[in-house]
């Protein structure tokens, strides 16, 4: 069978164009706009995010960007670029393009790159191992608005999460077994997944319960006590209740339960980003380092190691085969 009119559409949930309070601005007025992460009514919220939250936390996230930014701009985008360029390789006859549901690469330009190339099927991997409303089903709501502007649309083949996929439980394990064997085992491994308010999940959003699977699937093939791995939220917004335990407070607590030693995974993260290499390693770090641990070690997000591009190879082959 050939190939030809097969497409990935890879995608990541973006970032600012540049470290600037602007920059900024504008990445969160679209990202915080999407109905799928903040879904208060828009007569309450619009004003709230233009006459309150947009002037007071683009100049202090901007901060936080300068720290993590690189020669090649964001790490976010940085290994993106390069997790669809490696993926191209590896599936020469099919093209690979990467959109950002918000900021730049667009989606919309993604999609129109592929239908220019006469794509008729679209496979559509979101860079989200567990699924949720607020990023799986956003990307999903995006391309479809996308398409409505087209006449003819493609064949899509919609790839929903892969929190349980044997390839990607294995590239986790592999990334911290190279951890242990570096810095040698911790007290205790955390996984620190990224939160979600606590009312999306009584409203059905199964992101918590696919977060349990892959923490409980990697336990299994780790060889490391299954009652020393914790599972954590992260990244917490306002103060509507969010999934619990947090991380920062859990770092808080364990050098008080004796923990002296650990390391953090963010297996919810396909590339390293804001999140990752400013919240947890730096500022979790110095939470824990303040309350009297000893030991911080953060393990790096899966990026564009081989085994990682070797699971989305999987991903795609499952469909074009």
């Amino acid at each position: 069978m050939s190939n030809r009119n097969y497409g990935v559409l890879l995608v990541n949930l973006g970032t600012p164009d540049e470290p600037t309070p602007a920059a900024i601005r504008r990445y969160l007025a679209q990202f915080l706009s999407d109905r799928r992460v903040v879904d208060i009514p828009a007569l309450i919220w619009k004003p709230l995010l233009h006459g309150v939250i947009l002037p007071f936390r683009s100049s202090r996230v901007a901060k936080l960007y300068e720290e993590i930014w690189t020669e090649e701009g964001s790490p976010l985008l940085a290994y993106s670029i390069r997790q669809q360029r490696r993926l191209s390789e590896k599936l020469s006859d099919i093209p690979v393009v990467l959109g950002m549901t918000y900021g730049s690469p667009s989606l919309s330009q993604a999609v129109d790159t592929l239908l220019q190339q006469d794509i008729n099927h679209f496979i559509i991997l979101p860079l989200y191992p567990q699924y949720s409303s607020t990023t799986s089903a956003a990307v999903f709501d995006s391309i479809s608005k996308i398409l409505q502007g087209y006449r003819t649309i493609p064949h899509l083949n919609f790839i929903r999460g892969y929190a349980r996929h044997p390839a990607y439980i294995a590239a986790l394990k592999e990334t911290v077994e190279q951890s242990f064997d570096k810095h040698g085992q911790p007290d205790r491994l955390i996984l620190s997944y990224h939160g979600i308010p606590e009312r999306l999940v009584k409203m059905g959003d199964i992101y918590p319960k696919d977060c349990l699977a892959t923490t409980e699937f990697l336990s299994q093939v780790l060889d490391y006590p299954a009652d020393r791995i914790m599972m954590t939220y992260q990244s917490r917004f306002g103060r509507l209740p969010w999934l619990t335990p947090f991380t920062d407070k859990t770092m808080a607590s364990l050098p008080k339960q004796g923990v002296k030693h650990v390391q953090v995974l963010c297996p919810g993260f396909a590339s390293d980003c804001l999140e990752t290499l400013e919240e947890i390693k730096q500022q979790n770090k110095v939470v824990f380092l303040g309350a009297g641990g000893k030991k911080f070690e953060y393990i790096p997000a899966l990026n564009d190691n081989e085994a990682h591009i070797s699971l989305f190879e999987q991903l795609v082959n499952n469909i074009v085969r």
